[in-house]
C-alpha cells in the first residue's frame, strides 16, 4: 500500500505504554515514518507530569497499565481542569479489540483505536486522520471528546438522531 506523503517531522508524540520494548517498538515505527520529537512514559500518571511540563501534538496510549490505565488517561485529558489540552489526539493501541472494549475506549474519549500488533501503515493511517481530518467535539452532561459518530446518515433529517421516535419521522420523511 502505498502512503501519501505527509511529514511528521514537527509532529511530537507521546508514547504512552508500560512494556517497554513497545515504546521501544513505536518509537521506532514513528522514527521510520519521520517523526523526530518523542516522549515517553510507563503510565498514565506518568503521561499526565509529561503533558505538564512539555505540550505534544498526538498522544499514542496502551489501555492496560497502573496505577492509571489508557482510560482513565484519556477521561483525565478530556475533562480534568489542569489539562493542559483537552482536545489532544488519543490514539489507544491495544491488544483487547473485543468491541465492549472498543466502545468503552471510544466513550471513554479516545481519537482511534489501533490493534496491535500495530503495522507502520495502519499506525501511519491513524496518525494522518487525526491530523487532516480531526473529528468535531462533543460535550454532554456525560461525555466531553471527539464526535463519536464515524459516518453521515443520508436518511437522517434532525438536530436530534438518537430522540426515540426520530427513526421512523426520518424513514417516513424518506419515503415521502
Amino acid at each position: 500500500m502505498d502512503l501519501p506523503a505527509f511529514n511528521l517531522e514537527d509532529v511530537s508524540f507521546l508514547i504512552v505504554d508500560d512494556n517497554p520494548n513497545m515504546r521501544v517498538i513505536v518509537k521506532r515505527t514513528l522514527r521510520a515514518l519521520g517523526a523526530r520529537h518523542m516522549e515517553e512514559a510507563a503510565n498514565g500518571a506518568d503521561a499526565l507530569a509529561v503533558l505538564a511540563a512539555s505540550p505534544v501534538d498526538i498522544v499514542i496510549v496502551d489501555w492496560e497499565m497502573t496505577p492509571v490505565d489508557g482510560i482513565e488517561f484519556t477521561r483525565s485529558v478530556r475533562t480534568s481542569p489542569e489539562s493542559p489540552n483537552p482536545y489532544l489526539p488519543v490514539i489507544m493501541l491495544s491488544g483487547h479489540t473485543e468491541m465492549v472494549r472498543v466502545t468503552r475506549a471510544r466513550d471513554a474519549g479516545i481519537t482511534e483505536f489501533l490493534a496491535k500488533p500495530v503495522s507502520a501503515t495502519r499506525l501511519y493511517t491513524r496518525i494522518v486522520s487525526v491530523i487532516q481530518r480531526p473529528r468535531p467535539f462533543v460535550r454532554t452532561p456525560t461525555y466531553f471528546g471527539p464526535d463519536r459518530r464515524r459516518q453521515d446518515d443520508p436518511r437522517y433529517r434532525g438536530p436530534d438522531r438518537r430522540e426515540a421516535g426520530n427513526e421512523q419521522e426520518n424513514e417516513q420523511k424518506d419515503a415521502g
